[in-house]
Formats: C-alpha cells, sequence, structure tokens
C-alpha cells in the first residue's frame, strides 16, 4: 500500500518491488558501474577529473592535498561516500592498476603487494599530462552538460577524451545483473588501428586485430595463446589466460632457482607468495627450499630456490598449475552507447569512438566558426567608424548620454548594438595609422579563418583528417613499448605459417646455453685461418654442438642419459653472433646433470626411417622415427642407458647404407645398417665395436661407399679418406685402424661423412669459428694424421664440427 493524497491506495508487492529494482538497477547501472563507450569512464572517474582541471590542477601547478580533490569532488558532483571518491582516484594514480596514469600522485598511494595508500589528508595529486588530453577542448561546448546532484552546478555529461580511453586503459564495474571487465591495451596499437578503421570504415575485426596484438596489461606478464583474445574481440566476450614471467638460473652450488619478473594483471604480490608457501607446506609442490621476495625500487624480483635433486621445469609448471602465477582474465566488454548498456565487439568500440571524435571536432570547428564571426563581426564595425571617423566622433561628442550615442551610430552608419557598443569602448590608440593597419589584418585573417571552419564542416572527409592528425600526435606524444608478451599457447594452432623459412645455424655450448643465427653470419675462409669469434660464453664454457637447419624444422634433442626431446627450430631465440644465448635448461625440461648429447633436424613429415642411437662404450640402437612424433618439451626415453655410459651420437638411418663407428684411438668400423635390428623405444640396443681398453665411441655415421670420411683431430688437424678403402665387416668387431693418433694431433673428437660441394665449422673450446670447403682438405689413406685445418694454441682444442651444404643459387662468400 502506498499513500496518495492523504489516502492509502493498495497495490501489489510484486509490482512495486519490480519497478523499484528496475529503477535502482538501472540507477546503478547508468550512473555509477559501466563506462561510457565514448571517454571510457564511470562518472565518478569523471568528476575527479573534471573537478580536478576546474580547480587548475594541471601538471604544470603544484600538487595539492588529495583531501581537497575528494572534498570539491564531494561537494559538487559526487554525493557519495568520501571512500569510493578517494579509491576511484588512487587507482587512477597507480602504476600497477592504470596502464597510462590519469592522476599524478605524491606520496604513498599503496603497492602491488596489496598496500592501501595513505590517508588523503596526507598524499597529494594534481592531473597527469595524458589526461590534460581527456579534458581538452572541454570550454568549446564539445560535451554537454548536465545539472549536477542538487541543480546548482553543471558538470560533463561525458569528457571530450581525445584518445580512445576506454581500450586504452580498460574498466572494470558490477553493476545489477551483468558486469564489464575490460582489459587495458597498448596506445600506439589502439590508434594505429583507429586509423586503419577511419581509413578503411569496410575492415572486419581481424584486419583490425593485425594493429591491435591484444591486451596490454600495466604489469606485464604474458598472455598464454589469441583464441581467447580474437573470440573477445569478434563478440565483446572472451578469456585470456596470463602468466607470469619466470626464468630459471643456475646458482653456484650447482642448484636452480626460479626468478619471477613479471606477475598477472591484478594479483597480489604478498598473497601469490604466501599461498606458494603454503603449497610447498601442505607438499602439493615439491623441490622447494627457498622463497623470498627481493622486489625494490628497480623492479619485482620473488626468487624461488630448488633442492639440489628437483626439476625446475616441473616445480614451475606446478606453479602455474596452483597458485595465481597463471590466471584468467574474463574480458567482457560492456559499455554505455546513449545510456544503455551493450556487448560491443572491437570495431564497434572503436567505431563508437570515431563518431564521438566526429563530434568533438564538428562542435569544436562551429564554436571557433561562431567566436571567428563575431569577431569579424566587431571588426567590420571598427573598420566602418575608422573609414568615417571625424562623423564618428562628432556624433559621439554632441550627444548627451551613451544611449542617444549608441543609437545615433546604429541609425547613421547602419550598425548592429554590438558594432556600435565596440565603437564606444574603442581607445583612442586605436586611431593611430599603425593600429589601422592592424584592424584590418586581422579582419582579413579572421574572414580566411570563418572560410577554413566553414570548409571543415562541409566535410567529413577534412574532420576525420583532423582527428588523424591530433591523434597520431598523442601517439608520438605518450606511446611506449608493450609490456605484456604474446605466447603461443600449447594446443593452438602453429606460427610457423608466420615465420619466414630460411637455412638457419644453431649452436648449443657446454654449459647449455643455445642460440639461433642466419647462416650467412659465417664467411668462407682459406684452411688454416685463425676464424672468427662465433659465440661469447661464460667463462671456461664452450661450444659443443653446431646445427645447419631450416627455420620450418624441429629439432630433437638427445641427451647423454638417452632422453628425447622435441623443439621447433623458431622457438630457439634469435641473438647476434656474439651474444650468449640463452639457457637450454629455460626450453627443455632437463633433470639435473642431464646434458644433451645430440641434436637432429627433422623435417615435419614422419616417414618410414629410422635413428640409429650410439653410446660411448660402443652400443647402438635402431629405433623408428615415428616413435618420437608425440615427443614434447618435458622429454621420453629414447634409449635405456647402462650408470656408467651415455649416448653420444644419433642419425637418421637410410636401408643399404653402411654405419661407420669411429673411436678416440683412431679405430674404425664399418657394417651394414641391416645388421642391427628394429627395437622399441625403450630397449638398450646391442654392441657396434669392441673397444680397447680406454679406448670409446666419438662418431657414428651412416653411409654411401662413394662417400669421403672426414676426420678431425682436437689439435686441429684433419683429413679425408674414400669410404670405399673401408672393408664391411661384423657389427661388434675390433674394427680397422682409420687415423694415426700421435701426440701432435692429439686423440679423434669428430668424424663426418662428407662431399666435394660442401662446406664444414670448425669451433675450439674458446668458441672461434672456421669455414672451410670441404674439396680443399687433402684426401689420404686411413693410417694418417692429415693436414693442419684450424690452429690451436696450446690449451686450445677442436670440441665440435658441422656440415654446410652449399646451394647453387649461393654467392660466393668473400674471404675474412
Amino acid at each position: 500500500m502506498i499513500e496518495e493524497n492523504n489516502k492509502i491506495v493498495p497495490i501489489g508487492i510484486e509490482e512495486e518491488m519490480k519497478k523499484s529494482y528496475i529503477d535502482y538497477a538501472m540507477s546503478v547501472i547508468v550512473g555509477r558501474a559501466l563506462p561510457d563507450v565514448r571517454d571510457g569512464l564511470k562518472p565518478v572517474h569523471r568528476r575527479i577529473l573534471y573537478a580536478m582541471s576546474e580547480l587548475g590542477m594541471t601538471p604544470d601547478k603544484p600538487f595539492r592535498k588529495s583531501a581537497r580533490i575528494v572534498g570539491d569532488v564531494l561537494g559538487k558532483y559526487h554525493p557519495h561516500g568520501d571512500s569510493a571518491v578517494y579509491d576511484a582516484m588512487v587507482r587512477m594514480a597507480q602504476n600497477f592498476s592504470t596502464r597510462y596514469l590519469l592522476v599524478d600522485g605524491h606520496g604513498n598511494f599503496g603497492s602491488v603487494d596489496g598496500d592501501s595508500a595513505a590517508a588523503m589528508r596526507y598524499t597529494e595529486a594534481r592531473l597527469s599530462k595524458v589526461s590534460m588530453e581527456m579534458i581538452r577542448d572541454i570550454h568549446k561546448e564539445t560535451v554537454d552538460f548536465i545539472p549536477n546532484f542538487d541543480d546548482t552546478l553543471k558538470e560533463p555529461q561525458v569528457l571530450p577524451s581525445r584518445f580512445p580511453n576506454l581500450l586504452v586503459n580498460g574498466s572494470n564495474g558490477i553493476a545489477v545483473g551483468m558486469a564489464t571487465s575490460i582489459p587495458p591495451h597498448n596506445l600506439a596499437e589502439v590508434i594505429d588501428g583507429l586509423i586503419h578503421l577511419i581509413n578503411n570504415p569496410d575492415a572486419e575485426v581481424d584486419e583490425i586485430m593485425n594493429f591491435i596484438k591484444g591486451p596490454d596489461f600495466p604489469t606485464g606478464a604474458q598472455i598464454m595463446g589469441k583464441e581467447g583474445m580474437k573470440e573477445a574481440y569478434l563478440t565483446g566476450r572472451g578469456k585470456v589466460k596470463v602468466r607470469a614471467v619466470a626464468n630459471i638460473e643456475e646458482m653456484k652450488n650447482g642448484r636452480q632457482q626460479i626468478i619471477v619478473n613479471e606477475i598477472p594483471y591484478q594479483v597480489n604480490k604478498a598473497k601469490l607468495i604466501e599461498k606458494i608457501a603454503d603449497l610447498v607446506r601442505d607438499k602439493k609442490i615439491e623441490g622447494i627450499s627457498d622463497l623470498r621476495d627481493e622486489s625494490d625500487r628497480s623492479g619485482m624480483r620473488i626468487v624461488i630456490e630448488l633442492k639440489k635433486d628437483a626439476n625446475a621445469n616441473v616445480v614451475l609448471n606446478k606453479l602455474y598449475k596452483h597458485s595465481q602465477m597463471e590466471d584468467t582474465f574474463s574480458i567482457i566488454m560492456i559499455a554505455l552507447v546513449n545510456g544503455e548498456p551493450r556487448v560491443l565487439n572491437l570495431k564497434e568500440v572503436l567505431s563508437h569512438y570515431i563518431d564521438h571524435q566526429k563530434d568533438i571536432i564538428i562542435r569544436r570547428t562551429q564554436f571557433d566558426l561562431n567566436k571567428a564571426e563575431e569577431k569579424a563581426h566587431i571588426l567590420e564595425g571598427l573598420k566602418i567608424a575608422l573609414d568615417n571617423l571625424d562623423e564618428v566622433i562628432s556624433l559621439i561628442r554632441s550627444s548627451e548620454t551613451v544611449h542617444i550615442a549608441k543609437a545615433g551610430l546604429i541609425e547613421k552608419f547602419s550598425l548592429s548594438e554590438k558594432q556600435a557598443q565596440a565603437i564606444l569602448e574603442m581607445r583612442l590608440q586605436r586611431l593611430t595609422g599603425l593600429e589601422r593597419d592592424k584592424i584590418e589584418a586581422d579582419l582579413e585573417e579572421t574572414l580566411r579563418l570563418i572560410q577554413e571552419l566553414k570548409e571543415i564542416l562541409g566535410s567529413e572527409q577534412l574532420i576525420l583528417n583532423i582527428i588523424k592528425e591530433e591523434i597520431l600526435e598523442i601517439k608520438d606524444r605518450f606511446s611506449d613499448d608493450r609490456r605484456t608478451q604474446i605466447v603461443m599457447d600449447e594446443g593452438e594452432i602453429s606460427i610457423e605459417d608466420l615465420i619466414d623459412e630460411e637455412d638457419v645455424v644453431i649452436t648449443l655450448t657446454h654449459f647449455g646455453y643455445v642460440k639461433r643465427l642466419p647462416i650467412d653470419t659465417y664467411k668462407s675462409q682459406k684452411r688454416g685461418g685463425k676464424g672468427v669469434t662465433g659465440v661469447t660464453t661464460r667463462e671456461e664454457d664452450f661450444v659443443e654442438k653446431l646445427i645447419i637447419t631450416s627455420s620450418h624444422d624441429y629439432l630433437l634433442f638427445f641427451t647423454n642419459k638417452g632422453k628425447a626431446y622435441k623443439l621447433n627450430v623458431y622457438e630457439i631465440p634469435e641473438a647476434k653472433r656474439q651474444a650468449k644465448g640463452t639457457a637450454i635448461i629455460n626450453l627443455l625440461q632437463l633433470t639435473p646433470n642431464e646434458k644433451i648429447a645430440a641434436v637432429i633436424p627433422m623435417n615435419r613429415e614422419c616417414d618410414q626411417q629410422y635413428l640409429l642411437m650410439a653410446t660411448k662404450q660402443g652400443i647402438i640402437k635402431k629405433t623408428q622415427l615415428c616413435q618420437f612424433d608425440n615427443t614434447r618439451k618435458s622429454g621420453l626415453t629414447a634409449i635405456n642407458i647402462r650408470e656408467e655410459d651415455e649416448l653420444i651420437s644419433v642419425r637418421i638411418s637410410d636401408e643399404g647404407y653402411s654405419v661407420m663407428i669411429i673411436t678416440s684411438d683412431g679405430m674404425s668400423i664399418k657394417f651394414n645398417e641391416s645388421n642391427v635390428r628394429d627395437m622399441g623405444r625403450t630397449a638398450m640396443g646391442v654392441k657396434s665395436i669392441n673397444l680397447s681398453e680406454g679406448d670409446e665411441v666419438v662418431a657414428m655415421e651412416v653411409t654411401a661407399d662413394n662417400n669421403d670420411l672426414l676426420v678431425v683431430s682436437e689439435k686441429g688437424f684433419g683429413k679425408r679418406t674414400k669410404v670405399s678403402e673401408y672393408r664391411t665387416q661384423t657389427r661388434g668387431g675390433k674394427g680397422i685402424k682409420t687415423y694415426n693418433v700421435t701426440e701432435k694431433t692429439g686423440k679423434v673428437v669428430a668424424a663426418k661423412i662428407v662431399n666435394d660441394d660442401e662446406e664444414i665449422l670448425l669451433i675450439n673450446n674458446d668458441g672461434t669459428v672456421i669455414r672451410l670447403n670441404v674439396k680443399g682438405i687433402s684426401q689420404m689413406g686411413r693410417n694418417t694424421k692429415g693436414v693442419t685445418l684450424m690452429r690451436t694454441e696450446e690449451d686450445e682444442k677442436i670440441v665440435s664440427v658441422a656440415l654446410i651444404p652449399i646451394h647453387e643459387d649461393e654467392e660466393e662468400m668473400e674471404e675474412e
């Protein structure tokens, strides 16, 4: 029941509740919780910025107490709690909450650990430089003003917002029956996308995504995959997986540690560390020995030290799974369009913003036109007065009152009231000749401006050009680099099509640093040269593996413990020739004391081929290549290895070819590959050669008889011998001599099957590389030491040899 005109009128409670709740819901939706699509602001943020601008708190003025700002906003525009206003202002000043700060704060404004800001009586603030673009031209009648809550003042219904703030800074809000969650983006990318849409109004969301790559959070981190973003940009709703940026580092004591430098957006760092500690205490995650926060003013640094036998990649994956080191950000692009909440896709958000800017430019231009026309009108009156100066002076002197003088001027010279008033207020100094010329020039310039302004109002293309010109100026002034990396998530479509196919060099050092370089990094040299530095390594480190492959292939990494790991070539970071590279443990989930023993490039097709694996103690095994098709970064068993043995070589096997095993003492054995039967992936294998005491296998090659075997010693000597000089024997025998090992040559370190149309790269333990033509190396008998291929100093040794095919269309390389 309700009382109406002193009468009680019965009314159904269901109907009244429905009506009242809808009124309340719409009030919350429109007046509190959702941003406007035009300026990306909720009412409280809009009122804070406007109040600060009215108080003159611009970036060039001193800071003012936050309590002064909050008081002004409460008293004039926002009749709610002071904490709501202060909290909103604080978030606009936090560099971990807002991508491009709208408020320049001075004092304690909280931290990423969840510490609250100091009381408003202690902190100070003023507008930031970029927020001046939000309110620019507001006093040129560019936006509508509405009465404030008590109808004593006017406040803007929306801000001019000269950059797309809704996307740039994002927005979060919970209304009644709906919520909005729009992530922040990179200013330069959003502006580029906006420019593209202005130039191509029919552009689809997919095209715009070529410019707007995805969210760009103030705390950085990584976005895993593009599917969630694409769905959100197409439909207005989607989810993105955000991961902390973590790296695995080796400690001096041989242990590993995980360093976290960036965490997902809106994750509380202190609570994240507390959660990790709880997981360790509850034994949900094992292998962590110490956890500490070393963050300081230079940046974030969470250190997670691991136990000696812990697998860093396994621990890191568990942290992603069980803590907020991996978080999901829900994208719900709901904003107010003409006062109504709507779910918008990426193109619609930008289109509404463009419409808003068109309106701003039209209204600003109309305002400037009105002012210019008023000025021209006055100047024309002054010109008439100056042209009839004696008559004007005589009329004014003969008039008894100002009113009579004004009426006389209007009647005699056909002037308007404003023109007549301006003539009466004109100073005597304006009567000088110079001042008369100024008036005429000013009138001419004003008439020219009027013409330009009218042309703008009559042309939509000119309006769009102004929008582009002004927003590109903002991009030049305020844009910065992207902070959030976008990486491919496992299971998503490969980015191979985006990678140019080219020959590359992959190097792997003794301490496990890997990098990718273009093949033309190394220039061809003559035999016996000193080489060029190919990699700068840490102290006592040296290059062990050098592989020539294509950027579209993948690599199978075989470790000394007999495990296999698979990695796309393009996933290996490219580095400069002298760069150290990336630690392989950041790319593969290797266990402690596990080292890469062999790396072979593989293409995408899984044919009926076999892999031959050889160990240091003379064991050989043949396994179908397809058994490694599902190998992942976490690895799988390739061969069972005895405790004192290790894997040293892996080759692709071809039917009808011979297998050659070469030892460090210069022995070799050749047998048909069919002598090795096909075995399962976890089998141990069979004997390939009967080794003498102290001898060990250094190489295994698969070859035909028309090829040459190149043998290289650790002191830089080498020679070629026809494979046909080696008789085929039975697998498991003692073999025959292939190299004359002496103190001068050192032991055999490598052997390769080569042809005249190939080149080789030799690398020593100092990281020096030399490139040689194979046909320049002498052919000699089996039991010889060969010639000098690379000069070595007393402490230098050859550690790796790699082949480079010469393409027919390749230009002859310069000699160093």
